[in-house]
Order: C-alpha cells, then structure tokens, then sequence
C-alpha cells in the first residue's frame, strides 16, 4: 500500500465536518496539509489559509501559497460544497443557484485546473460528490443538478487524464451529520436537527476513512468510485428512524 508520510495535500472547505475530518485524517497519516475556507480561524491544518472556491482571485491566490509553503503537491481533495433550502424548483431563486452551482461545480473545477500543473506524479485528486449526484429526490433541484456534474467531471477527467500517473477518485456519501443542515436551512437548527432525528447518520470519521482508503491504495489501483450510506438509509429520502437511535 502508498503511505501518506511525506505526502502533500490541500483540502478545501476544511473548517468543519467532513473537510475538516479529512485534513485530520491526512494529518494523521502523515501527509503535511494545506486547509482551505473563508473562516481560517476555524481551520486546524498545518497550513491555515483563506480560500473561497467562487472566487477566481481567491482561489489563484490559495494554490500559488499552498504549493509554495508545502513545497509541492501530491494531493487534492475537492470538498468545498453545499446546498441552499429545501424549495420545489418553481419556487426557488436564481440567486440560490449560483451560489450551490458556483460552489459545488465551478469551484471544484477551478480548484482542480490550478491544482493539475502542480501535482507530482503518483499524485490524486479527490472530489465529494453525494448519493444525490446518483439518485434525485424532490425539493432540490439545484443541488442534485450540482452533485450530477461533479460524478460527471470526474469520469470526464479521468478520460482526460489516462496514461498520466494521475488517479482520480470520487467519494459519495449519503447522511452525514455535519453543518451541511444547519446551512442548507440558513442557521434554522430546528430544521436542521430534524434531519439527523431517530436515526444514526455518517459521522464525517466515517468519509474521512474513505477517502484515506482511496489515497492509500497500490499504485497502479485507482479507486474511481466510493458510495457510502448509513446503515438506516438505502436512498436520499428513505430513511428508517426509530426513537432507539
């Protein structure tokens, strides 16, 4: 197996939940991490920087100090995301959905085009997709749209980038307990409790643990897909809860 000990890696959204839960991970493993997000004093990594993915300035700016303190790059994992509301489609704004599209979609793929001159070879890009980009479900169009493409560029990057010593992976979780909630309702923490009510979800642990699989795979191997649920749930919507949870 490839270790992570003198690896390099840059995540982005690393100041909560799962971003944060795989900079940790990384840490752990060995690898030296550059952690990106606007709120840098939330930020644990070794290598504390403002990064936001809607911004093409910003984003320049990010890559240009990460690679040069890390000293070069090995590792990218795309995790910047999320949603806005719980709307029908019909009823939603356009404001919303440049925001989640801008985010989820250009974002990455800005990340991923300044990431790709510096990485070494060996190296690994890693994007957080979501079961919605492999099943819809009412009431988020926009999002699932967004998750969508991220599966999509990712089969399409990795045919861009076949005979390069590149691997490509692209992670998919289903509930995980995380801040995710408590933006997608704007800070209603009643909304966003009820999400997680009566059923154990994913813990961001439980992603990071993936995505550490992927990274530490033999070389010639390329994980190129990994979906993960909790136990409870077999869709999107189809949960079963139970006050024993």
């Amino acid at each position: 197996m490839a270790g992570l000990e003198a690896k390099t890696a840059i995540v982005t959204g690393a100041s909560s939940g799962i971003g944060a839960a795989i900079a940790r991970a990384l840490a752990q493993g060995g690898a030296r991490v550059a952690g990106g997000a606007r709120r840098t004093e939330r930020l644990e990594t070794e290598l504390k920087l403002e990064l936001d993915v809607t911004d093409p300035a910003s984003c320049k700016r990010f890559v240009e100090e990460a690679v040069h303190e890390l000293g070069g790059l090995d590792i990218l994992v795309n995790n910047a995301g999320l949603g806005l509301g719980r709307d029908s489609f019909d009823v939603s704004s356009e404001e919303d959905e440049e925001v989640v599209l801008e985010t989820n979609v250009h974002g990455l793929m800005r990340m991923t085009r300044l990431c790709l001159p510096h990485l070494r070879d060996g190296g690994h890009i890693v994007n957080l997709g979501s079961i919605a980009g492999r099943q819809a479900y009412q009431n988020a169009a926009v999002y699932v749209a967004s998750k969508y493409a991220v599966r999509g560029f990712s089969y399409a990057l990795r045919e861009d980038l076949l005979g390069r010593p590149l691997h490509v992976t692209t992670v998919d979780p289903g509930l995980v307990e995380s801040n995710f909630s408590r933006v997608r309702f704007r800070g209603d923490e009643e909304k966003a409790g009820a999400v997680y009510a009566d059923v154990e979800p994913l813990h961001p642990d439980d992603v990071a643990e993936c995505v550490v699989f992927a990274l530490t795979r033999p070389k010639h191997v390329n994980i190129d897909e990994l979906v993960v649920k909790a136990l409870a749930q077999s869709s999107p919507v189809r949960i079963v809860r139970s006050q024993d949870a």
